[in-house]
């Protein structure tokens, strides 16, 4: 078959592919119309054979490369011994996952879960709960702080503390106990407290709301008034955790210590759905056999596949990769001479580009370049490339992005085009 012609029957195949999600899946989503259909390191490769460097990683799921070989093999070698035995009985990768988590982080102890909403939820009782039998709030009484512009999740109770209109309309009534402060305004947090406060729920950075960094001390300065008001401070590192700020967890910029640390998404460096709560043996102990629980959380292959990827990270030493590669692209792209641009932030390889119109257009003329990134609230293109990616593949994507932003509304790629053919 003729080159243009199996283009033209790819292309045929893509747009069926497209359809049968437009006709049969829920649209939840609003996705790039780029099917993918094999992955490896940092780049991926659609069903054409066309090859497009990420610049998302799964928002931070494949911190170590697509399809990373030491995972893969630790999953494969899970997979033909047993997947799944649920908590009703022991296996052998749980304690070792435990064992692992603790050396790494120092936390006394760990409680898994499936997705990041799931250990956010795991967190949320767990504060609650220690509210009432540690710190002696009354029964239902609890209250929980939360930062506006957050994004913890999608779950009812989540949505309802939710900033975003979107979020919540329509999923009401939400449950009550939960109110927000200004990100960044710890003075606020403060005001806010009150004997029945038992926690304090923040992201470090501030992810889907733009890769929002907050002032310097900030998180010192939330630290400190939470011990003062014996206040449990919550920080979810779901998706700023596991190296991609620079460091191990995006909380250890401020030199503090949380209470209770969520993490998810890299812990499974893509392969199978893992989450955890980390935290001390005072607030993970409230909970006793029956109060919370998951037939899947814990289980031996994502518990094989969660120890892979730790170690994968702590060899590779993508925390310190993050923090060179990071504070490289941050000021080749805050160099950027372009109208369409209005500031350019960021902390490691987690980088936020806010432009003066909407990004959509600009992310749809990078993927015609052959560069996948996403935008988020309307005006910002959000880059999260795998950590291990490479400096002269990074200049190959900063390349791309520079040049399509120097463009009118993200539109006119076609003198760009050649450069990825």
């Amino acid at each position: 078959m003729e080159l243009s012609a199996r283009s033209e029957v790819l292309f045929v195949i893509a747009s069926q592919l497209i359809g049968l999600e437009e006709r049969y899946g829920a649209h939840n989503y609003h996705p790039l119309d780029v099917v993918i259909e094999r992955a490896s390191g940092a780049w991926v490769y659609d069903v054409a054979g066309r090859q497009y460097l990420d610049f998302l990683a799964a928002y931070s799921a494949v911190n170590q490369g697509h399809c990373h070989p030491a995972i893969y093999k630790a999953m494969c070698e899970q997979a033909q011994k047993v997947t799944l035995t649920s908590r009703a009985f022991r296996n052998d990768q749980l304690p070792l996952l435990y064992k692992e988590l603790n050396e790494l982080t120092s936390f006394e102890m760990a409680l898994p879960m499936n997705s990041g909403a799931e250990a956010v939820e795991t967190a949320l009782k767990a504060a609650r709960k220690w509210g009432e039998i540690v710190k002696g709030i009354p029964a239902g009484q609890t209250e929980i702080v939360v930062a506006e512009n957050n994004f913890h999740g999608r779950t009812i109770s989540i949505v309802g503390f939710s900033s975003d209109a979107q979020y919540r309309e329509g999923f009401g009534p939400f449950p009550a106990g939960f109110s927000r402060v200004p990100f960044g305004d710890a003075q606020a947090l403060r005001e806010r407290i009150t004997p029945h406060t038992c926690a304090f729920l923040v992201e470090p950075i501030q992810g889907e709301a733009g890769i929002v960094v907050p002032p310097e001390g900030y998180l010192r300065e939330v630290a400190a008034i939470c011990r003062e008001n014996n206040v449990l401070l919550l920080c979810d590192e779901i998706q700023s955790g596991l190296g991609r700020t620079g460091k191990l967890f995006a909380y250890m910029h401020d030199g503090i210590r949380p209470d209770v640390v969520i993490i998810g998404k890299a812990l499974s460096g893509g392969f199978y759905p893992i989450s955890a709560v980390l935290a001390s043996k005072e607030i993970l102990g409230v909970f006793s056999p029956g109060d919370h629980g998951s037939t899947f959380g814990g289980n031996p292959l994502a518990c094989a596949v969660a120890r892979a990827a730790l170690r994968v990270i702590v060899e590779e030493s993508l925390s310190e990769r993050s923090a060179d590669l990071g504070e490289y692209a941050l000021n080749r792209l805050q160099q950027m001479d372009s109208p369409n641009v209005a500031s350019v932030r960021g902390r490691g390889l987690w980088i936020a580009i806010e432009l003066n119109s909407s990004a959509r257009p600009f992310c749809e003329a990078l993927k015609e370049l052959g560069v996948l990134c996403k935008e988020t609230h309307d005006t910002v293109i959000r880059l999260a490339p795998p950590l291990m990616i490479s400096r002269e593949d990074l200049d190959w994507g900063l390349d791309r992005i520079e040049s399509v932003l120097g463009l009118a509304n993200g539109a006119a790629t076609e003198t760009l085009v050649s450069a990825h053919a």
